[in-house]
């Protein structure tokens, strides 16, 4: 089948339609052909000697790219790097590829949130716990990427309470921070804070419990954000 690919070449986006095969081999001479390189080029640019690129595709020397000319190759290219012979993730969805007892396993780690005035945690891994696989994709992110952690402390009452198992989204960390309850770092301390994001990237660090202090103003480059706090579970 054909697909259209965007390459960068010269500071300029170009297009270039390539045949994509389920041959990483052939489909990596496709898009070399497509974009105009030579096969010495490619083997060049990747560091290697010239005729490598050409022994991979036309003798199967190597049997499989190196992961870092793959990945390198897939940034080139633009694509993604299934095509050129990564393993495909695995659908930890499917019902394949699930537990007998057809649960997702959370970690749980043995790690106390602070939710008062805070104490060095260690991050220590104890058990995964099952959650159904629906329920989780009602979060919105990939399991691998939760974990269950306890708060402890009481200065998120009345929302969170000393001993909840909060479930944090790790993924959250790497996107722009948005206002919500997170597990943050300040100074080797894990803290469990509202956060309200202000003007010139300044941080709100909140808690639920008027007995708290608030800190406003934070410089961002302070925080070292865990994650987003997105389910708790209460013992009665």
């Amino acid at each position: 089948m054909s697909r259209k690919y965007p390459i960068a070449i010269f500071g300029q986006i170009t297009y270039l339609w390539a045949i994509v095969t389920d041959d990483p081999r052939t489909t990596l001479e496709q898009l070399i052909r497509k974009n105009g390189h030579g096969f010495a080029a490619i083997s060049q640019m990747l560091g290697k000697n010239p005729a490598y690129i050409q022994q991979f595709i036309r003798r199967g020397s190597p049997k499989k790219l190196d992961e870092a000319d793959r990945r390198r190759l897939a940034e080139f290219f633009d694509v993604d790097e299934i095509l050129l012979g990564a393993p495909a993730p695995l659908d930890r969805s499917s019902p394949h590829n699930l537990p007998p007892d057809g649960l997702l396993r959370v970690k749980q780690y043995q790690v106390g949130a602070s939710a008062g005035p805070g104490s060095l945690a260690e991050d220590e891994y104890v058990e995964a716990i099952g959650f159904g696989p629906k329920w989780l994709k009602q979060l919105g992110t990939d399991p691998e990427n939760l974990s269950l952690i306890r708060v402890d402390g009481d200065s998120m009452n009345p929302t969170l309470c000393h001993g909840d198992d909060i479930m944090v989204d790790h993924s959250a960390a790497m996107r722009p921070l948005r206002d919500g309850i997170h597990v943050l770092r300040m100074d080797d301390v894990l803290l469990v804070k509202r956060i309200a994001v202000g003007p010139s990237a300044k941080l709100s660090i909140r808690s639920d419990n008027p007995q708290y202090p608030d800190w406003d103003d934070v410089n961002s480059k302070d925080v070292n954000i865990i994650g987003r706090v997105v389910w708790t579970g209460r013992r009665l």
